[in-house]
């Protein structure tokens, strides 16, 4: 695909340029392998039997075997290859395990969905079987499904290879496909650069090749039109994906820096790394942005922060709740993180956000005596996969309490920065006032902000949206405009978390001091004035 628009808006498309031959997937080469090496079974796990069909048919005419598929519903049958002689039409599992036995020409069979019947034991018998007599024949056996489900009695006869999402380039190809086709037939208008179907693609990331194509299908059938703008229809089919998980949520992505008050030091470090992901990042030689700690007072900011970093960058938003992860069952809260990070890197990327997480990983300490050690095994896989992973997710985990985060969490290499967000300053507590009054409908102009930011010594962002809020009450019981009387009253009948746990924030920010960056230019005042000096 050329740098200039594909396919052009009217008229006929181009025909694409040539180009290289792309070398075959990482998989497909390993499947290639296990072939030739006459490997007698091998588990595929994957939701694309279109894509694979698509794959083994290839592979089965470059080694001159026939292709035999099988399924409960259709039995056995030929459907590409080198054809040959034998049973069709066995659609019982021993009798098409038997007439898998009795090919004689070289083939390779797949057997689609086979893994409920791996839990009879005359079946587990006949696939062992059929395994050591394989050994002296150029037939390999594939089952492919979307679990992986083994008998121990199979575990030694059988390889498996995990089937990864498309690649870019595969998403790419499929866009430009659908370009010409929409284009060509003059049902819809395309007109893409080369970085904006880049971004279309990119944001395709995640989904199989089918998802994909209705993705794109419903970004045209939206507006008649396909552009960089479809984005978010994109996104939305991601949703879908992280919703059928159970594990995550998806969190639309709205808020945006404007949104958030001061953290200038914060919002300079992210606005540097929101090109981080992009392929002249890699040719750069920058690596993906792991992800950020965010320390602080409660209501300072730090969940805003996470849903306006995916809403800049243009990602999907996915919120892993501890709670969700342990499970009752022995041995299901393990497999339940590691389904959790299968889904946040299938959709990468992403940006990933655990609020609390002090509070999901409490009690690890004496985890081998009240659980079993779940909690411990729980902490090292997160660890594990903080430190060694490569799709890029960029986590953003937020605490309250530095006493109940444990002391590998905050070494070097788990996040690329520590900050401390603190109680807003002055200036900064104008700009939350600003925005709060703004954000519902009145001009901030119209108000001596400077004044409120003043008497709101010591309040957090969230409790200065609380008392714009129930200024708001007042004045609708009242039957009046929003006036300055209402909002200075809201002021001085709110108590701030600062005046009741004062101890604990001096505690914080000692802690703090040499050992985060503070995500604000300026620092908090320190000691918040006594609620009667407010307003004179």
């Amino acid at each position: 695909m050329s740098s200039g628009p594909i396919p052009p808006p009217t008229g006929e498309p181009a025909p694409p340029p040539a180009r290289p031959t792309a070398e075959p997937p990482r998989f497909v080469r390993e499947l290639d392998t296990l072939v030739r090496a006459r490997y007698p079974l091998i588990s595929l796990v994957s939701w694309e039997e279109q894509r694979l069909d698509t794959i083994l048919e290839e592979l089965a005419k470059r080694h001159g075997k026939a292709l035999i598929t099988w399924s409960v519903t259709k039995g056995l049958r030929r459907v590409g290859g080198v054809r040959g002689t034998g049973p069709e039409g066995a659609r019982e599992p021993m009798e098409a395990l038997a007439a898998i036995e009795k090919l004689a020409d070289p083939s390779l069979v797949v057997l689609k969905d086979f893994h409920p019947y791996l839990n009879d034991p005359s079946v587990i018998r006949a696939m062992r079987e059929l395994a050591q007599s394989l050994k002296t024949t150029y037939t390999t056996v594939i089952l492919l499904s979307p679990v992986l489900q083994i008998p121990v009695e199979l575990e030694k006869e059988m390889t498996v290879l995990d089937v990864p999402l498309p690649t870019h380039e595969e998403l790419f190809g499929l866009l430009k496909e659908i370009a010409e086709v929409v284009v060509r037939g003059k049902r819809a208008q395309v007109s893409l650069k080369r970085e904006d179907a880049d971004a279309i693609a990119k944001a395709a990331q995640g989904l199989t090749l089918s998802e994909a194509e209705n993705a794109f299908a419903k970004a045209i059938a939206a507006d008649s039109r396909l552009a960089r703008e479809d984005i978010g229809l994109i996104l939305d089919e991601k949703r879908q994906v992280i919703r059928k998980s159970g594990l995550l949520e998806y969190y639309p992505t709205e808020e945006q820096f404007g949104n958030v008050g001061g953290l200038e030091n914060l919002k300079t470090w992210l606005s540097r790394r929101g090109n981080a992901f992009s392929d002249p990042a890699r040719r750069f030689g920058l690596p993906e942005p792991k992800g950020l700690l965010l320390l602080g007072v409660q209501g300072c900011g730090k969940s805003l922060t996470a849903k306006a970093i995916a809403s800049s960058w243009k990602m999907p938003l996915l919120r892993l709740d501890m709670g969700r992860i342990f499970s009752g069952l022995v041995g299901s809260s393990e497999e339940n993180l590691r389904r959790a990070i299968r889904v946040a890197e299938s959709v990468a990327p992403a940006v990933l956000w655990t609020d609390e997480i002090e509070k999901g990983l409490s009690g690890m300490g004496s985890s081998g005596f009240s659980d079993g050690g779940v909690t411990a095994r729980i902490f090292g896989a997160l660890l594990t996969w903080l430190q060694e992973k490569t799709a890029p997710v960029f986590v953003v985990a937020t605490a309250n309490r530095i006493d109940l985060l444990p002391p590998e969490l905050l070494r070097k290499g788990r996040f690329d920065e520590i900050f401390f967000i603190d109680l807003p300053a002055r200036a900064e507590r104008e700009e939350i006032f600003r925005i709060h009054v703004g954000r519902r409908g009145r001009k901030p102009e119209g108000y001596d902000l400077g004044a409120l930011a003043t008497a709101a010594e010591g309040f957090s962002g969230a409790e200065i949206e609380q008392v714009v809020v129930a200024a708001l009450y007042d004045a609708f019981a009242e039957g009046q405009e929003l006036s300055q009387r209402h909002l200075e009253r809201a002021v001085a009948e709110t108590f701030p978390l600062a005046t009741t746990m004062r101890e604990d924030i001096q505690k914080l920010r000692e802690w703090a001091r040499t050992r985060t960056r503070p995500a604000s230019t300026v620092p908090a005042e320190e000691v918040p004035r006594p609620l009667a000096s407010r307003f004179g």
